[in-house]
């Protein structure tokens, strides 16, 4: 087998299959079915951190550029049972299918021209049973397969959800849900189905239409008892059965199924299926008794049940008979069948015996699965034999509610389930380290349901039941809802301690999210009251303390800045209750006085730093300990001691696998090593570090692949290195992603998008040169192009091309703008537009050149390509060809291949060679 890769030029080139571990060849097929690292876990039964290890491995083997890249480019009828066509999530069918033929073909028809079908009619008409076989009727039309959605047990909050798990996507802290789903969805021609939509009509229209203005390739399906009402949708109209032919066929079929040896009057049959409107559901549900009751039974039974209809055949009669015809199947239940069936109601989706057995009180394990299988036999309960779960039909389940509402035991089948969903939810949870994905999607609407119909108010059952709910799905990465979970355990505690925890967990989330810094702010505030209220003196202060600290190393998630003087307040009263012989509040107090010591914002003190260091390390917690580091490492940086904060930052790179993924806690921690690793690597020069990072984040399941985030961070480097055809490519994909979640202010991404300018500079295409120039503006404010913060980049950026484009005139003016730029420290290419700055005044013959060479010199100490870009340019000042060839080696050493092609370039004996090599690159040669 062999697999596709990128061939460096834009092309592809063949990997062989003995390249590639058997271990690495499953992970690939997973991708090819856009699986996330959590599901290839569970399917392959590795950890999350193996997976990504494996994903590494092929991004590196195969060239691919990101995970999306990797998995396009496996060979589809080789990558496992190929997924061409392949719609997940669709039911096993367990029955013939009969009929249909007139709907069938309409909605096929309209599949080929309409974006929106909708199949329309009452409950128990077969509008699932048909989606089904519709689905497998259009496959090939389908080149990216879809997705069916069982809608039953969803509420309106949570459509998106259902979706996301279905096609095993989920949430990432750049990425809101629906925009992970849109990507799944958007490569090609796929479909959609959303089964059973009435009871979340408004959620599930705009749920589509906001698909279908993201998706131009999609098609979607939708069965409900009403329309979506959105334009454009088309309307397939489900009617019963037609009498004298599909009908009785579909009775017979059901009849012999349950007796083979069932015969009937043709007449008696024909009569039956009219008495039933020939609504499918009141045939199958009739026909399961054939075998006990014989047809003239059955008739006989059916016109004592359906007297009391009156009126015409209206759809909502119909749905009446069938009502009717649910309830002449339940009066002829025992009274422990009787009993059982009203207990399944509680059940919002399918269920186990495990389950069943929670919360009825009718006998032990055999009776109970003796009675599930008397139910299953009189088709009022299905058994899913692919997952050896139950359910009820909806309609089926709508009348088991009316019945448990006049039930005695109610309360108590209410309580039971809602013990056995909080004792689920912890089970599951006992399991994060191991496979648990499939099994917590086949029961998070029960969790979800369960707490929500809990008793309101605190509460111990639901207060347990929120808490493991928000800690699952932030573990499957549905961000926001698990916020809400959070917040929710804080209004259901019983007491105030645990509501601190239970708030300080939600700011966690918050801050994982990526949500404004404020809100975060403002939940570990609420968190410090409530363990003011209940007199935890450490928890008190650990939530103040790590306000002011987030107030001052995240400035710029503040929309509205805190004042100082509030922020000292908050750590002084923290240091006044908090226990300063407690290794962990003594650790987060002295993180919170480094970071809050000067007024200015993200300006550690160094002393105090080093002191924060030494007091985490104390607690071996490796966020803890993270947190310190960062403020000696940013406290090194605005000194000027670039490598030193760089190596400070690796020492936090290493921490990354001592913490969970499905800790809120250690999340926010792991993404800004993530992204400080990237920049700090950049800041030194050391490109390799800086791609193979970025790499990494690009492959982390937490971080989210295809975000703007993880490409703005490879970019740089890219561009810096040369490879600028692949930074290019990146650019496509952080601008869409960008654009697509609204253009919100970006100033992270602003190194990225001067990068692409430069890469089209260096490109020589003026136009896209000026267009991503005038993009800075745009993703960080057109107020802080011209700071300080901004132009040492752009200097560099001016003067580096100046030297590429043999533009010389205004050299003077573009030295002096490189050298002039914000003391070193404050900015990471201070050092690369300095270095930039010096050569240009060497190749423009300025005067005062070697004077320029010499005050630049200090930023080779702290930056290996500015040492690399001084020796060349004291090679060409001094026509220094040792001094030349050390510049070689130090491009080569840091893989900057541009860099390097140019100076081969002022060697006439290997001139030859750097062409060659630009070439490759795809650049031209310096003007």
């Amino acid at each position: 087998m062999d697999k596709i890769r990128d061939d460096g030029n834009g092309g592809v080139a063949m990997i062989g299959i003995n390249e590639i571990s058997k271990r690495e060849a499953e992970v690939l097929d997973a991708l090819a079915a856009r699986m996330s690292n959590a599901e290839i876990a569970d399917k392959l039964y590795i950890s999350v951190r193996t997976v990504e290890s494996h994903v590494s491995s092929l991004l590196r083997k195969l060239g691919a550029t990101d995970r999306r890249a990797l998995a396009d480019r496996v060979i589809p009828s080789q990558a496992g049972a190929s997924q061409a066509g392949r719609i997940v999530g669709l039911p096993a069918a367990w029955t013939t299918f009969i009929g249909r033929d007139r709907e069938h073909d309409a909605v096929i028809a309209a599949l080929a021209s309409t974006r929106l079908v909708t199949l329309l009619g009452p409950g128990g008409v077969g509008k699932t049973r048909l989606a089904v076989v519709l689905a497998d009727a259009s496959a090939s039309m389908f080149p990216n397969g879809g997705a069916f959605v069982d809608l039953v047990p969803v509420r309106d909050a949570f459509v998106a959800q259902a979706v996301a798990s279905v096609l095993g996507v989920a949430e990432s802290p750049q990425r809101q849900l629906e925009e992970v789903i849109a990507d799944r969805l958007s490569t090609s021609r796929s479909m959609l189905i959303l089964d059973n939509c009435e009871h979340v009509l408004d959620a599930a229209a705009g749920f589509v239409e906001r698909l279908l203005a993201t998706c131009p390739g999609i098609r979607v399906l939708v069965t409900s008892r009403a329309r979506l009402g959105l334009p454009g949708e088309r309307l397939v109209v489900v009617e019963p059965l037609p009498l004298a032919s599909d009908a009785e066929a579909l009775f017979r079929d059901r009849a012999t199924a349950a007796d083979p040896e069932f015969t009937a009057d043709p007449d008696v049959i024909a009569d039956l299926c009219a008495r039933l409107d020939g609504m499918p559901l009141a045939i199958e549900l009739a026909a399961a008794r054939a075998a006990s009751l014989g047809a003239h039974g059955l008739l006989a039974a059916l016109d004592d049940a359906l007297r009391l209809l009156v009126g015409g055949r209206r759809q909502d009669v119909r749905h009446r008979s069938l009502r009717t015809v649910i309830r002449w199947s339940y009066d002829l239940l025992d009274e422990e069948e009787r009993t059982l069936f009203r207990h399944l109601a509680v059940f919002a989706g399918s269920f186990d015996l495990d389950a069943v057995l929670a919360v009825t009180h009718i006998g032990d394990r055999a009776a109970v699965a003796d009675v599930l299988g008397r139910l299953v036999d009189k088709s009022l309960v299905v058994h899913q034999r692919t997952t050896g779960r139950w359910r009820l039909f909806e309609t089926v389940r709508a009348f088991a509610l009316d019945q448990l509402k006049a039930d005695d035991d109610r309360t108590d089948i209410q309580d039971r389930y809602l013990c056995w969903a909080a004792t689920r939810a912890a089970a599951l949870e006992a399991r994060l380290d191991g496979p648990w994905h499939e099994a917590f999607d086949a029961v998070v609407d029960d969790l979800r349901a369960a707490l929500t119909n809990a008793t309101p108010g605190p509460g111990r059952v639901p207060h347990q039941l929120a808490r493991s709910l928000g800690h699952l799905t932030f573990a499957r990465r549905f961000l926001k809802e698990s916020l809400g979970h959070f917040q929710q355990a804080a209004t259901r505690a019983t007491e105030p301690a645990a509501a601190a925890h239970d708030l300080h967990t939600a700011a966690d989330c918050a801050h994982a999210s990526n949500m404004s810094g404020l809100h975060v702010y403002e939940l570990l505030l609420s968190a410090a009251q409530e363990a003011r209220a209940a007199g935890d003196g450490n928890a008190q202060a650990e939530a103040l303390s790590h306000a002011a600290e987030l107030a001052c190393r995240f400035p710029a998630r503040f929309p509205v800045e805190i004042p100082y003087e509030r922020l000292r307040r908050l750590v002084d009263e923290a240091v006044a209750v908090g226990d300063s012989t407690d290794t962990v509040v003594a650790a987060r107090l002295a993180v919170a006085a480094a970071w809050t010591a000067n007024p200015a914002k993200y300006d550690p003190d160094p002393v105090l730093s080093e002191a924060a260091m030494l007091a985490a390390r104390d607690t071996t917690d490796p966020v803890l300990v993270s947190a310190a580091i960062d403020a000696t490492g940013v406290a090194a940086m605005r000194q000027g001691r670039l490598r030193e904060a760089h190596r400070l930052t690796r020492q936090r790179f290493d921490l990354v696998s001592a913490m969970r993924r499905d800790d809120p806690r250690a999340a926010p921690e792991i993404m800004d090593i993530f992204g400080a690793a990237v920049a700090d690597a950049i800041m030194t020069g050391d490109l390799p570090a800086a791609i193979s990072v970025a790499q990494q984040a690009l492959a982390d399941e937490l971080l989210g692949d295809q975000s703007q985030i993880a490409a703005s961070r490879m970019i740089p480097g890219l561009v810096l290195s040369g490879d600028v055809d692949r930074a290019l490519r990146y650019s496509v994909l952080l601008w869409d992603d960008w654009t697509q979640a609204g253009r919100p202010h970006a100033g992270w991404m602003w190194p990225a998008v001067w990068a692409i300018a430069l890469a089209h500079g260096l490109r020589r295409d003026a136009g896209k040169h000026a267009l991503w120039r005038a993009r800075v503006a745009e993703v960080a404010g057109a107020a802080n192009v011209g700071t300080g913060r901004l132009s040492p980049i752009a200097a560099f950026i001016d003067a580096r091309l100046a030297i590429q484009n043999g533009d010389l005139a205004g050299a003077a003016t573009l030295v002096e703008n490189a050298m002039a730029g914000a003391p070193v420290g404050l900015s990471r290419y201070e050092t690369y537009a300095r270095a930039t700055g010096a050569e240009l005044a060497v190749v423009a013959g300025l005067p005062d050149a070697t004077a320029w060479l010499a005050a630049a010199t200090p930023a080779a100490a702290e930056n290996d390509w500015a040492a690399a870009c001084l020796a060349r340019a004291a090679g060409r000042l001094h026509r220094d060809r040792s001094a030349l060839a050390a510049a070689i080696e130090s491009w080569e050493r840091i893989g900057a291949r541009f860099e390097r092609a140019c100076t081969l370039l002022l060697l006439p004996e290997r001139a030859d060679e750097g062409r060659t090599e630009l070439s490759a690159l795809n650049l031209p040669e310096p003007g």
